[in-house]
């Protein structure tokens, strides 16, 4: 099971990595008018969902 602080790495690590793919998606849409790959878009959206769930299973485990 990890620690706190393996956790807030991962969060970190995930939130670095989805916070570089958004501005790549968003220097194509402002610079390039151009639309971000249905894939890309789809990519971005389950990196949500699965920090979402980090952070809900932490604060879980802190009101225990």
């Amino acid at each position: 099971m990890p620690t706190m602080n393996e956790k807030g790495e991962e969060i970190k690590t995930k939130l670095q990595g989805l916070r570089k793919a958004l501005r790549v998606m968003h220097a194509g849409v402002v610079e390039e008018t151009i639309l971000p790959e249905v894939e890309d878009v789809r990519a971005a959206i389950a990196d949500l969902e699965s920090l979402l769930k980090l952070m809900e299973d932490k604060e879980n485990k802190k009101s225990k």
